[in-house]
């Protein structure tokens, strides 16, 4: 796709990015998708600062193709994390869950690509004043932190598209070829999954996660804490025990006690089923296998242009 935005945003062969999923996407995944012609990214949000440098430093390493870092505004440690991002020379990040214009001109200032995540159009166009290079709109469907507004990606591309000339990429319910033919008739011009990466072989995600996605099935996952930060989980113990709660009413400083700290690591990352937090896409209910990313990459890739052609060849007038 020679003439494609994003692929000559980023230096890739496909417009294909792997999200970057908080105790999934180390380094390991992220060189697998690069390495397989798409956009691999660290999951800054689950890493303390040095382990984030050891993880740039391997994927390096691993590749020597482009790869990106994924850093959430609202974690804790954000200055380190930016100052090793640029002291590792990391040529693409991006952003999300806060303003875009807080670090925007910064990284760009030192040559970093910056791309933000958003979930409507106010933010969509508080990045195109911040000065980022592309945005990722991120539909309702998404796994982990959500927007507010829950907006689905069939709804929200269009509107986006409309509302801004940046580089569009899709994210939200995708996991194969014909949703990313979907996303660009829709006006996008990349796609990032989460869910369909979080059960590759190369994730560090827990086994017990990883089958727990592809076992799910359609309704399994939730929007849940609204009053926090709205966050899409597979329902389980602990997620009963915030329905509840939230059912009769219960106050932030209730529902941040019930959540305490580490639930994600727990679940994700640790593999406690009952009561860990367990963050993933409505679209585990199609993901059905674990498989190397190089493969997930292709098989999108060939399932994209196979879905191009089909349509091309439709009798329509």
């Amino acid at each position: 796709m020679n003439n494609n935005r994003i692929t000559q945003l980023f230096g890739i062969e496909y417009p294909i990015i792997q999200a970057g999923m908080i105790w999934c996407a180390g380094w390991e995944l992220a060189s697998a998708v690069s390495n397989a012609g798409g956009l691999g990214i660290i999951g800054a949000g689950s890493m303390y600062p040095d382990i984030l440098r050891d993880h740039i430093r391997k994927c390096k390493h691993a590749t020597n193709k482009p790869f990106a870092v994924n850093v959430p505004l609202l974690y804790p440690n954000v200055e380190e994390i930016m100052q090793i991002i640029i002291e590792e020379k990391v040529k693409v990040v991006f952003t999300s869950a806060g303003n875009p214009k807080t670090w925007t001109a910064h990284l760009k200032s030192h040559g970093i690509v910056v791309v933000h995540v958003i979930a409507n159009t106010k933010f969509a166009l508080k990045c195109e004043e911040a000065g980022v290079d592309a945005i990722v709109a991120e539909g309702f469907e998404a796994g982990g932190h959500n927007g507010r507004e829950e907006t689905t990606t069939l709804v929200l591309i269009p509107t986006i598209r409309k509302a801004t000339s940046l580089p569009l990429i899709a994210a939200g319910g995708i996991a194969d070829g014909t949703a990313m033919l979907a996303a660009f008739a829709l006006g996008a011009e990349g796609v990032q999954m989460g869910t369909r990466f979080v059960a590759s072989e190369e994730s560090s995600a827990h086994i017990h996660f990883k089958e727990k996605v592809i076992h799910s099935q359609e309704g399994d996952t939730v929007l849940s804490l609204k009053q926090l930060t709205p966050v899409r989980l597979i329902k389980n113990k602990f997620f009963e025990q915030i329905a509840e709660a939230e059912q009769r009413g219960a106050g932030v400083e209730e529902l941040k006690s019930i959540l305490g700290r580490a639930r994600a690591k727990r679940g994700m990352f640790e593999g406690d089923m009952d009561e860990g937090e367990l963050e993933i896409g409505q679209i585990s209910a199609f993901v059905r296998d674990i498989k190397p990313a190089a493969r997930i990459v292709q098989d999108v890739w060939n399932e994209f242009k196979a879905a191009s052609i089909r349509l091309s060849e439709l009798n329509i007038s």
